[in-house]
């Protein structure tokens, strides 16, 4: 099967970026700066996937997201909160500033790997509770053996039926789709899944659940970039980044920043078009912002 890549005039060149990012890594020094740090962290999707959540410590973390400006005015808030499906109701009700919104991991995550009418009724589900975001796994099973109309179809039924249950409400949601990129190894891979999920009505494209052994690197958040470049240019629609699994440190986050700066311009640093998916960075932002060390979350 012919590569999705290449009739948007994509081929990655893994030199040329390995360059490039050599050049953004040794200008961290230089970006890293209270202001950018604080962006970063108006970008989090401040994130609870634990076997052991329950409503009392989902809870706990709303409300430390309800209270922590009365110690930090100056900071802004989180873009959302993010958790299982079934705590969607818990975010929704708790939360103080409807601007952060809540965020839930549907679709079977962090595998993707059961009947689609049961993806699909979760989806479903999660937005009947609460869900203004959803974030679903590429359904590797499928895209592996390059069977990408199934793919595709899949990620095309969970964006429909969203979409179905939130007009009823009167309200859209937004869609990122999880490409796994530490599975797909190749550059060339991880823009088949780019492109094929921004085809297919992604609104964000993620790179990595967290719950495999490599997550988000610089070279597919990279790679992912360059993919959502050539299909802004192509179709006029913008598609988010989300980098998520293993950022945990400022310089982390500084170096993704600078990614999404470097490929797509100071237009995506932004909520709608850039995300961290995280549960450890805040409390690095902010110890990096005071010069101390700070372990409010």
């Amino acid at each position: 099967m012919a590569d999705i890549y290449t009739k948007y005039g994509y081929v990655p060149d893994k030199d040329a970026i390995g360059r490039t990012l050599e050049l953004i890594a040794k200008s961290l020094d230089n970006v890293i700066s209270p202001e950018v740090l604080k962006t970063c962290f108006s970008l989090m999707d401040l994130t609870t996937l634990s076997t052991n959540d329950t409503e009392k410590s989902v809870s706990k973390l709303v409300d430390k997201v309800n209270s922590y400006r009365n110690d930090y005015p100056d900071y802004p808030l989180p873009a959302s909160i993010c958790v299982y499906p079934n705590f969607a109701s818990t975010v929704k009700s708790k939360r103080n500033y409807p601007d952060v919104h809540v965020t839930c991991v549907a679709g079977c995550f962090p595998t993707s790997q059961s009947y689609l009418e049961v993806k699909v009724r979760e989806c479903e589900l999660a937005v009947e509770n609460g869900a203004e975001e959803i974030d679903i796994v590429l359904a590797l099973n499928s895209f592996l053996e390059e069977d990408y109309r199934t793919a595709g179809n899949e990620i095309r039924a969970m964006r429909e039926a969203i979409d179905k249950v939130a007009a009823k409400q009167g309200r859209k949601v937004t869609l990122k789709v999880i490409l796994e990129t530490g599975l797909l190894v190749t550059p060339e891979k991880i823009a088949n899944a780019s492109f094929l999920a921004m085809e297919e009505g992604a609104d964000f494209i993620k790179t990595s659940t967290g719950k495999v052994s490599v997550n988000a690197t610089p070279m597919a958040a990279f790679v992912m970039c360059e993919c959502i470049a050539k299909f802004y240019e192509k179709t006029g629609r913008k598609v988010g980044f989300k980098a998520a699994g293993g950022i945990s440190t400022a310089m982390d986050a500084v170096c993704y920043y600078s990614i999404v700066s470097t490929v797509l311009g100071k237009e995506w640093l932004q909520k709608d078009l850039f995300r961290f998916g995280v549960s450890r960075l805040a409390n690095a932002l902010m110890s990096e912002i005071e010069q101390k060390t700070v372990t409010f979350f």
